[in-house]
């Protein structure tokens, strides 16, 4: 053979063999979804088996599958444990070729799962996690943050509190990622609007008895209580310190982080008159109600759809749009994330926001209060809006971010 036929050859070779692996990759159209959160403790009533719902429906509404493509999900339990949270991804995306991890309530699984899918080339989607680090000094080309982040609870109700007079804080904090991403960013904040912090106490992940470190806050005379906390550890506090009459001592407690599960807990009786912050209320519009009232028939509690729920359902929502624009599903986590950064956001329940180089959707949030028990009018009535929270003040700024994926 001649070196020109060998080229030649080669060529041909190269050309057909590209052509079939662009064909291959163009009729791909087989996902994996695997939905990672705690199924069974202090999380579970703000994601566990709502998330898997909520994908579930985003996966209908998609309308994927009746355009001839495959979807499988599947859910597992992390325990809050960091370790069998990587364990089970890494068994997700080794053996059962996973494409996307969705969820992760609790940012110490959460930091050690965007390591994974950064390793495996998978993906992802959070919305159950709230360090801000995610999507700034921990940040890759991975992971994306849906939902919300501990920037968006300290610049919402860290600083409208303490506009509003409450100018000292002590801090309640769970001791783990969260607690503590979600303490230094609300004490920044106090800080920088003229408070004071007077001091903080940390509490273990999942505590029962809050006692002790109640009458620590409540000694410290702080005219705010701020509850870096979450779940049932949230839930649990505002029981005892209304059993404390801390509040009615004249001290407020701040619920940083606060659902609606949580509230519907609690009973309007206790929580009344909390402040917080969140980016998705179910009966915040007709669209956010039409949706939730679909969902609530299909929660295996009959519940309304947190914050965290409803964001797996948006972020799902759009991860399958964009493998559809893709035209199949390449099984290249990097790729599909740089064209969801690409493809505007839009769903019935966030609305449009772009997603950021760093991986954070920007999405507006607003300042709720709770509602005292006479002035709620039908099941679920829970919150009053204050404030609505422009996108860009809810998430921290480009310029301001530590995120290498980001041109400064």
């Amino acid at each position: 053979m001649t070196t020109s036929h060998a080229r030649r050859m080669a060529a041909l070779l190269a050309a057909t063999t590209l052509s079939f692996a662009s064909s291959a990759f163009a009729d791909d159209k087989v996902v994996k979804i695997g939905v990672l959160n705690d199924m069974s403790s202090l999380y579970a009533d703000i994601g566990g088996p709502n998330s898997v719902a909520a994908v579930n429906m985003a996966v209908e509404d998609s309308g994927l599958k009746a355009k001839g493509w495959t979807i499988e999900v599947i859910s597992g339990d992390h325990q809050n444990k960091p370790d069998v949270g990587v364990n089970i991804g890494r068994q997700w995306i080794d053996t059962q070729k996973v494409d996307v991890i969705m969820d992760t309530p609790n940012s110490g699984v959460a930091l050690a799962v965007s390591n994974l899918v950064k390793e495996k080339n998978s993906i992802l989607l959070n919305s159950g996690a709230a360090t801000a680090d995610l999507t700034g000094k921990a940040c890759n080309a991975n992971t994306i943050s849906f939902t919300y982040d501990t920037y968006m609870l300290a610049n919402g109700t860290g600083k409208a509190l303490t506009k509003a007079g409450g100018d000292t804080w002590f801090f309640l904090t769970a001791d783990y990622a969260f607690g503590h991403a979600l303490e230094r960013d609300t004490s920044a904040v106090v800080t920088s609007s003229g408070g004071k912090v007077l001091g903080s106490v940390k509490h273990p992940l999942n505590t029962a008895d809050f006692s002790s470190f109640l009458l620590q806050a409540q000694s410290s005379k702080a005219k705010v209580i701020g509850l870096a906390n979450a779940g049932g550890d949230t839930t649990n506090s505002i029981k005892q310190a209304s059993e404390f009459g801390i509040v009615q001592g004249g001290q407020k407690l701040a619920a940083l982080l606060l659902f609606v599960n949580d509230v519907h807990a609690l009973g309007l009786k206790v929580a009344q008159g909390l402040t917080f912050t969140e980016s998705f209320y179910w009966d915040l519009n007709d669209q956010t109600r039409e949706w939730s009232k679909r969902f609530q028939k299909l929660s295996p509690k009959g519940t309304m759809p947190s914050m965290t729920v409803a964001g797996n359902y948006a972020g799902t929502l759009h991860y399958l749009k964009t493998l559809e624009a893709l035209g199949g599903n390449p099984h290249d986590g990097a790729k599909v994330v740089a064209k969801m950064k690409e493809i505007p956001t839009d769903d019935p329940l966030f609305g449009k926001g772009p997603l950021r180089a760093d991986g954070r959707r920007l999405i507006p949030a607003y300042l709720f209060e709770v509602k005292k028990p006479e002035e709620s009018k039908y099941p679920w009535d829970y919150y009053k809006l204050i404030a609505k929270i422009a996108p860009e003040d809810a998430a921290k700024p480009l310029e301001a971010s530590d995120c290498p994926l980001v041109k400064k």
